[in-house]
């Protein structure tokens, strides 16, 4: 017994079916499929043609990922584990090292957390690592630590600013407080 149900395939060359991720060839982004998913199954359809099968997951938020679906630059990543990823923050300064850390314990998969970092280095070489060092250490006063808010810092030269508008940025929403949240101690030197 099969069921039938539409999809779009994400920007990250992904399809969501129950809160679960499963990887299409990345040419198909953006393309609209069917997913004809079993009891233990899921296949993804392209014009009644078959471009990728996987087991089928109960794991919320998990990702299941075949290697031969990622576009080059993301294959490469899989060469960065999170300790080199951590020892790359780490020769750009603590607070780089704290965002990549944060990226790495934060996400549901690492997959995710790697899509960041290789985000960060990117910024690195557009910025340079005093300036990524910069925003970074803003973004973690902001309680904002993800690439994002990173991207944004850097493009808006607000790295370059001290900490007069501290008073300014009082208005965004605070992270909020529960126990797997560390604070920008936590990521001092060690």
């Amino acid at each position: 017994l099969a069921q039938f149900k539409p999809a779009r395939v994400n920007i990250d060359y992904h399809v969501a079916f129950e809160g679960h991720y499963y990887s299409v060839p990345h040419q198909h982004v953006g393309e609209v499929v069917e997913l004809r998913v079993t009891a233990t199954t899921l296949e993804v359809l392209l014009r009644r043609q078959r471009i990728a099968a996987h087991v089928r997951s109960a794991q919320t938020g998990g990702f299941t990922t075949v290697p031969e679906h990622m576009p080059a630059s993301h294959r490469a990543h899989l060469q960065w584990t999170p300790a080199k990823l951590i020892a790359w923050g780490e020769r750009i300064g603590a607070a780089t090292a704290g965002v990549v850390r944060w990226q790495m314990e934060r996400r549901p998969h690492p997959e995710q957390g790697y899509r960041s970092c290789l985000g960060l280095m990117r910024l690195a070489r557009e910025y340079g690592n005093d300036r990524l060092e910069a925003a970074c250490a803003r973004a973690q006063s902001i309680r904002a630590p993800h690439y994002g808010s990173v991207k944004s810092i850097l493009a808006s030269g607000l790295d370059r600013q001290g900490s007069s508008l501290l008073g300014a940025e009082r208005s965004v929403a605070p992270m909020p407080q529960h126990d797997n949240v560390r604070g920008a101690g936590y990521y001092g030197h060690h």
